[in-house]
């Protein structure tokens, strides 16, 4: 008899009356107003305007939710279209599947429609939220824990989690939490872009590539560990493959970034005054103020030496004229 384990809720789902309130869908709304809450704090601090990350985050989000969604459908087509299977359940996102590969690359597109808009270059933007996205993912896990999804292989360790639904082919028994796995390998990666951006005043999108590159790592090992249905291409499931391709992706663009684009971007958002951008700035013009003021002196000084030579240079040939007189 296991003596420690984490339990499972016994349902995803929660009634207010007649209103669902489903574990899955409340775990990814939270995680998107950490996501957002936390980037407009960056996003100041860089000299952007507040409530410019929201504005834009309308655009992300959806383009996010559905690019998740449809990498999902995709990649697990015979969950929904094989024989035996309903189509419609396609639809369902609140049962669960999203990909965070899909819901990246559709959401970057969200927010670059966003972003143009805006006049804002979107490197930045990605720099700002970046930390935000892997915390909200951090807070999205645990949506897989309410739906009894996403488990790894079965283990006896004190913190694995009891499956208790047999539904969708599901044994009973305890498991390897992956989704806990990931959830805290997320905050980890959130905190290094934290520290990172500080150390190393990352900019032009190297903070976020940062975040992409960590988190595939970390997906990598977690991935390998899961039992669900997946694809397999030469002995690994489909994600193993793609969080690899993702992260040599991630690691050249900061290899050529660099090389490319040195520094920080100077004005995040044209116009704004406030963070790191206006203090450049107000010191600046504080330094054209006092240099400005030593010229004017300068120049205040010269005049007045100008002045002082002249009436010298008068009473000299006064004393001359009058000499002359005398003689």
């Amino acid at each position: 008899m296991k003596l420690a384990y984490i339990p499972s809720p016994s349902s995803g789902v929660l009634y207010l009356g007649p209103v669902p309130l489903r574990g899955y869908a409340f775990c990814i709304i939270i995680g998107v107003f950490v996501a957002v809450w936390l980037g407009n704090k960056r996003w100041i601090a860089r000299g952007g305007r507040a409530g410019t990350v929201a504005d834009i985050a309308v655009w992300a989000v959806p383009f996010g939710l559905i690019g998740g969604r449809l990498y999902h459908v995709i990649t697990d087509y015979q969950l929904y279209f094989s024989e035996g299977r309903d189509w419609v359940d396609a639809f369902k996102i609140w049962e669960g599947g999203l990909g965070i590969w899909g819901a990246i690359a559709l959401g970057a597109l969200g927010a670059w429609i966003g972003c143009r808009r805006r006049g804002i270059p979107l490197p930045a933007y990605a720099d700002a939220i970046a930390p935000g996205i892997a915390f909200a993912q951090a807070i999205g896990r645990w949506g897989n824990w309410f739906n009894q999804e996403l488990y790894g292989r079965p283990t006896e360790v004190p913190w694995a989690v009891e499956i208790t639904s047999s539904a969708a082919g599901r044994e009973p028994g305890t498991y390897h939490p992956t989704f806990l796995y990931e959830s805290l390998w997320c905050v980890g990666v959130a905190l290094l872009v934290i520290w990172a951006d500080r150390r190393f005043k990352l900019g032009h999108g190297r903070a976020f590539a940062l975040y992409v590159a960590g988190y595939c790592a970390g997906r990598f090992w977690i991935e390998y560990m899961r039992v669900d249905e997946a694809h397999h291409i030469l002995g690994l499931r489909l994600n193993n493959w793609t969080a690899l391709l993702v992260f040599l992706l991630a690691v050249l663009y900061i290899v050529l970034s660099v090389r490319k684009r040195p520094g920080r971007e100077d004005v995040v958002e044209p116009g704004a005054s406030g963070g790191e951008g206006a203090s450049g700035g107000e010191a600046d013009g504080a330094e054209g103020d006092s240099v400005e003021g030593v010229e004017k002196k300068d120049e205040g000084e010269s005049s007045d030496a100008g002045e002082d030579a002249k009436s010298d240079a008068g009473e000299d040939a006064k004393d001359g004229a009058g000499s002359a007189k005398k003689s």
